[in-house]
Order: structure tokens, then sequence, then C-alpha cells
């Protein structure tokens, strides 16, 4: 591979991915396709004479074409991802997540380029608190919420695409990202930057939903071995062993703060909001090898605060537009 097609390169995920290719392979050019919503921004790419940013939408079929003809790889990150958004305004996520995903997979098929499909646990639904069970790639589909929903469908259509018509695809469920330039409405930075700024962090219901938590940068690495060594047709779930129940996250963030780990606020909690997820990675470490770096999540959320700390900047101007928003949902 020379060229790479990155769709979402400026969102959380997928600049971090951007970053670790630019970092470890200085030999590959890096297109991102990014609309520049508000969850991507510009900022958070390299900047390197190897990367390559295009303003576009991932459902502008003719855009696609020619970005991913030029292409050795397409890996697509881009899409609407916030949980409490799908509630109120599902559209954006059906359009994005499945016509977006058909118009890049239908170029890839045409010109017969490697695609990788980065998903999320959520397309399983949840497991039982008390449940030692854990995701698989064999776990059946049960998605909870509407943006569950439209990733399973976008899944989906990949897994007919490369029965039907050979597509050389492969498919990755995530557990939840953490790390450096992750946007401010999402669980943690959202605690982190509230207690930034002198306010009380905010918890949903009781707190004891569990979340399976993963460091970005290890995402990034095993996104990029899936796409250079997995088998084409497989699915492969990344996690690494970080479970953790909301509260005990929040408690640990204000712990590291030089906060009461009860100087929090109760909030409504969200529609339903799933309890458990968990993730066996066993397919991914055994097969690939892949290995998780970042297994100590306290230290991993103390260099993630300290980000946030270092690069205000970075996140101030949309704090009072995110924490109104939050405020008329009453969380």
């Amino acid at each position: 591979m020379k060229r790479i097609l990155v769709t979402g390169g400026a969102g959380f995920i997928g600049s971090n991915f951007v970053r670790y290719v630019a970092t470890n392979q200085s030999e590959i050019h890096i297109t991102v396709l990014d609309k520049l919503t508000y969850a991507g921004n510009q900022a958070n790419l390299p900047v390197s004479n190897k990367v390559e940013l295009v303003v576009g939408d991932i459902c502008d079929a003719d855009l696609v074409e020619r970005l991913v003809q030029k292409s050795d790889a397409v890996i697509h990150f881009a899409a609407e991802s916030h949980n409490d958004h799908s509630l109120t305004n599902p559209a954006p996520f059906v359009q994005t997540n499945i016509v977006g995903t058909y118009t890049l997979i239908e170029a890839c098929r045409k010109f017969d380029v490697r695609y990788h499909h980065v998903s999320t646990d959520e397309v399983y639904g949840d497991l039982a608190l008390e449940d030692s069970q854990k995701f698989t790639p064999e776990t059946p589909y049960n998605p909870s919420s509407p943006y569950a929903a439209t990733k399973a469908s976008s899944d989906l259509l990949v897994k007919a695409w490369v029965r039907s018509f050979g597509l050389r695809a492969t498919i990755s469920n995530c557990s939840n990202n953490y790390g450096p330039y992750q946007h401010i409405e999402k669980f943690i930075p959202r605690q982190i930057t509230n207690i930034l700024n002198g306010q009380r962090p905010k918890l949903y219901g009781d707190g004891k939903n569990v979340r399976d938590w993963i460091h970005v940068e290890d995402h990034s690495r095993a996104v990029w071995l899936i796409l250079t060594n997995g088998q084409i047709g497989d699915t492969y779930l990344i996690g690494a062993e970080g479970e953790a129940d909301n509260k005990t996250v929040l408690a640990t963030i204000l712990t590291l703060m030089q906060q009461s780990p009860e100087a929090y606020e109760p909030v409504a909690d969200r529609p339903g909001h799933d309890l458990r997820y968990a993730i066996d990675a066993t397919k991914l470490k055994e097969e690939l090898g892949w290995q998780p770096q970042f297994t100590d999540f306290r230290s991993g959320l103390e260099s993630t605060i300290e980000w946030y700390r270092k690069n205000r900047k970075w996140w101030e101007k949309e704090k009072i537009a995110v924490e109104k928003l939050y405020t008329q949902r009453k969380q």
C-alpha cells in the first residue's frame, strides 16, 4: 500500500489513526475525507506533506469514486456516533452510517479496493451486569439505539458485499475509546472539562452501567494490523479488558483531579441505556498477535486529563454550547 483513504479522519478515533500511520508508516500517503461537522476538526490532523485533507461528504458518490480510484485501501471511520443525538434526531445517522457506507463499498467494489470497516460493540446490544459473558464475533446483533442500529446496518451491508460481490473487506468492532482529541460531548472528556471549568461533573442515573475502555492508540494499532494482516471477510473485536462502571470512572477522574469522588451531580438517565459492554478480543490476539499497550486504565486517564489541561484552546470555545444542549435535555 502506498495511498490510503481515511474517512472521518479529522474526528477523534480517525485522527488518532492518521497520526499513528503518519508516525509509523512514513512511506504512505494519507488522504482524509471528512465533512468537518462539529465532531471533525482540522486541527486534529498532523502537519505533514503525506497527509491531505479533502472536505466532503461520504454520501457524495462522484467524490468518493474519484478518491477511491486513487487509493490502495479505504479505512472507514466516518460516522454519526453520539447516542443522545440519535435519540433526538435519527435521520443524520441513517444518512451517514448507512447511505455513506453503501456509497463507499460500492466504489471499493467498482475499483477492487481493499476496505476496512470500523464499527462498535454497541451493535450487539448489552449484557447483564452480573454476567461473565463477553461479546465475540459470533454474538447476534441486538442494537438498542438508533445509532447502534445504523452501525449494525452498515456492518451487515459490508458482510453482504463480501459474500455477494467479493468485496475485499474486514470489519472491526471496538469497545469504548478514550484519549486525546475526543469531543467534549463524550463521557470522559465532558467530565474532565467540567472539572477544569469549576463545574460539577454529571453522572447518568446510578452510574452502574459498565463500559469496556480502551485507549485510542491501542485501537489504532489494532486497525492497522487488521488492515494489513486480517483475513478478508472476517470480523475482529478490539478490546483491552478495561471494564469499569461509569461511577467508578468518574470517581477516578475526580480523585486524579484532587476532587472528592462524590463531587458530582446525578442527572436523568439516557432512554434505553445499555447496561454492560464487554469484549472478547481472543481472535485478534491469537490470529494477529495484537496486545494492548495501555493496560493501566488509571494512568491512561491521568495522561488524558493532562492533555485536556494543556489544550484548553482546543475545547474551550465549544464548551458553553455543549453544556447548554445537555442542560436542555436535563442531563
